[in-house]
């Protein structure tokens, strides 16, 4: 199962040695500052602050050890003025994310000051040498002015400390395909260009292993998992208890797959399951399921969303596969669905989500188990990966609401309706001109600055419509 756990940082606190001899003890002053940040961020972030850095020695010393720990990122603060050019060498042979926090270790300027307490808290100028550095060294850095001890900095840092953790994430990640639509020209993607700029490995992958899988796999695990069905779902009483277990087998011969190749996302075509000839059903209960423990997933061979909903995990928790499905210009929205997949960890949670028998002539196999939900009312955020030319890749993204819409008894798989902020013409026109494609990844909540970010350390175009 993918890991999730806290993002991991580096604190580089830089100062210099020229003011040991004018204020002594601005060292461990100074490093004592550095900590109180470290422990601020604590419950957001781990951070590893391995004290001030004093001159390139150190600076270099640092980066190669927060490289070594194979952290997410590093997070730079100027405890005092130092030169950047100390740092241009540390920042090249480094391969991690870089944030700048202007920040310092007083709110206000007040008439007590002397000349030392300007000295502890002139880290501005610093900042403006690092940056200045930053950018001609090629890096793009995440920046932010604010009090160190506010809200909006810690909310900013564990933005973007997920994005940094997301994109080195996606350079270890490894992707499954079982068959692609022949002719769906916008979910395609040159692989090499794709793990080059993107990260992850996209692997097309024999259904025949699955099958295997599940001849072997045993009654006792089947069970289990349809026991952990019924912890989650209301069960149809039409639904079969042959037709769940085969689904719930099919569920874990995936799983036991992408587990022993670690594997973080996977997509199946509908077709290459039914034209097998092997196969029962297709994969909807597998794919839902899977997605709720962690794992990406796109439908029809879609590796470009795979990899987004595998992002999203990490970005912000329970990304969800989906795609638009038709225009309410009377609600100002999009019916949002997809064929029967869905992460049900974005359910609404004042109504059970359903377990429901379902004919579906969709690959031409017997009725295949489907969760039906319908998403949690309030804010959410649309996210689509487009592949443009090359390694050139475009991120398009839209907020919206998802609103507290009647059910609708005759559609059987997840869906809801999303009404963008811009208005459904605005954005759907900002959406095709930007060449956004059919299938996307949502979030709960607005995580537009995340994206953002995220777009940022992969260098690549992020649009909002």
């Amino acid at each position: 199962m993918p890991e999730s756990r806290k993002p991991k940082i580096g604190l580089l606190g830089i100062m210099q040695e020229l003011y040991d001899d004018m204020l002594p003890g601005i060292t461990e002053r100074q490093q004592k500052y550095g900590q109180q940040v470290a422990d601020r961020l604590s419950d957001v972030v781990d951070v590893e602050f391995p004290g001030p850095a004093r001159n390139r020695a150190d600076i270099e010393n640092f980066m190669d050890q927060f490289n070594r720990q194979h952290l997410d990122g590093v997070m730079i603060v100027m405890l005092t003025y130092g030169p950047a050019l100390r740092t241009v060498r540390a920042l090249k042979n480094s391969h991690l994310p870089v944030m700048l926090a202007n920040i310092q270790p007083e709110r206000s300027v007040t008439a007590e000051w002397d000349m030392a307490d300007l000295t502890y808290n002139q880290g501005i100028h610093g900042a403006q040498d690092m940056a200045n550095a930053l950018v001609r060294t090629g890096y793009k850095p995440a920046v932010i002015s604010e009090d160190w001890r506010s809200d909006a900095f810690k909310s900013f840092v564990e933005d973007w400390a997920r994005a940094a953790q997301t994109a080195e994430r996606l350079k270890r990640m490894q992707l499954a395909t079982f068959g692609q639509m022949p002719g769906m020209g916008d979910i395609l993607t040159d692989p090499a260009a794709f793990m080059r700029k993107i990260g992850p490995q996209a692997d097309h992958v024999s259904l025949g292993l699955i099958y295997d899988l599940m001849q072997n796999t045993s009654d006792k695990d089947v069970q289990a998992a349809m026991e952990e069905d019924k912890k989650h779902f209301e069960i149809d009483p039409d639904l079969s208890e042959e037709n769940h277990a085969y689904a719930a087998r099919f569920q874990v011969a995936i799983e036991k797959f992408l587990r022993a190749h670690d594997y973080e996302g996977f997509s199946i075509y509908f077709d290459a399951v039914g034209d097998d000839g092997r196969f029962k059903q297709i994969h909807m209960l597998a794919a839902s399921n899977l997605m709720a423990k962690g794992y990406g997933y796109a439908a029809e061979g879609d590796m470009n969303t795979t990899s987004l909903v595998a992002m999203g995990h990490t970005l912000a928790g329970d990304a969800h596969f989906t795609e638009m499905y038709a225009m309410d210009f009377e609600k100002d929205s999009v019916l949002q669905s997809h064929m029967g997949e869905g992460n049900w960890k974005v359910a609404r949670r004042d109504r059970p989500v359903r377990l429901i028998d379902r004919p579906l002539g969709i690959g031409g196999l017997d009725n295949p188990p489907t969760v039906l939900f319908m998403a949690e009312p309030g804010e959410a955020t649309l996210a689509n990966l487009v592949a443009l030319s090359g390694e050139e890749y475009r991120l398009v993204v839209a907020t919206g609401e998802i609103l507290d819409t009647e059910e609708l008894p005759h559609v059987e798989m997840p869906y809801f309706h999303f009404r963008p902020d811009h208005g459904i013409r605005a954005t759907l026109d900002g959406w095709l001109e930007n060449g956004g494609t059919h299938h996307q990844c949502l979030l709960l909540g607005n995580q537009t600055r995340r994206w953002e970010l995220l777009s940022r350390i992969l260098d690549i175009q992020y649009v909002e419509v």
